[in-house]
């Protein structure tokens, strides 16, 4: 195990402070996951898949995802 010293803004960090907090793991297994994942020369087959249907929908530039999940959720529930 060897120490990296990384330069990062602060508000970056601090948002990846809470996740990690959240998720009840620490910023360095975080980072060493995240690294080891982007590292590896073999990518698991499901990227493949996701390659392949990224880019199909096109939104709308001012679409908002909370809003319509809210929606589709209260249909859900209401019917």
């Amino acid at each position: 195990m060897s120490k990296l010293t990384l330069s990062i803004d602060e508000q970056v960090i601090s948002k990846a402070k809470y996740y990690a907090r959240k998720s009840r793991r620490s910023l360095s297994e975080i980072v060493e996951t995240y690294l080891d994942i982007i590292t590896r020369e073999e990518k698991p087959e499901q990227d493949e898949e996701l390659d392949r249907i990224t880019g199909i929908i096109q939104l709308e530039e001012d679409f908002d995802e909370k809003k319509e999940v809210r929606k589709i959720l209260t249909n859900k529930h209401l019917k």
